[in-house]
């Protein structure tokens, strides 16, 4: 038991050097003693002695609107500003050789970062999509999808997404002869 008590009581002194350690003596600390101020009256405050309130910059962001048009041959890609004026255009033939390829998702993508990198260079952060197949078509070609997840995947907002594809509403005669059994 004895010894039991010994290494308490060394352990509550070393304790207590801790603890010393760490508060300033009252000897070391100087408390300056100060005058009490009398309160302004409002004709002797000015803009100086007024707090200032930092206003934090907001980055502007900077919009465009994006035409793509997407068939089952190709994918054409402009980058245009809110009034209209063109600022980039890029097509899947400028990405590859191959005819057939130029429709490719995958191309679509190297259209979509061209267009970025055009994007970035002008200060545009976001996009408004106009997507566009071929007038009578159901469905926009297959790098549309991809273009626009590229573009998201880049760091731009997408702030809305619309389809804007023709709609014939009767017409010309369609291209082709009449099918079936005639009378």
């Amino acid at each position: 038991m004895p010894k039991q008590e010994k290494e308490t009581k060394e352990k509550i002194e070393k304790e207590k050097l801790k603890v010393e350690k760490i508060k300033p003596k009252e000897e070391d600390v100087e408390i300056k003693k100060t005058k009490p101020t009398e309160e302004p009256t409002p004709k002797q405050i000015t803009d100086n002695d007024k707090p200032k309130i930092e206003k934090k910059k907001e980055k502007k962001d900077r919009i465009g609107i994006l035409n793509i048009y997407t068939t089952f041959n190709n994918t054409i890609m402009n980058l245009t500003d809110l009034s209209g004026k063109s600022i980039a255009k890029f097509g899947g033939g400028q990405s590859t050789t191959q005819d057939r390829l130029k429709a490719n998702p995958t191309i679509a993508m190297f259209v979509s970062q061209r267009i970025a990198e055009e994007a970035r260079d002008n200060g545009i952060t976001g996009f408004y999509v106009k997507v566009r197949a071929k007038t009578g078509q159901n469905n926009p070609g297959p790098g549309a999808h991809a273009a626009i997840k590229s573009l998201t995947r880049a760091g731009f907002r997408i702030l809305s997404i619309m389809d804007t594809t023709r709609v014939p509403r009767g017409g010309p005669k369609k291209k082709g002869g009449r099918r079936g059994r005639r009378p």
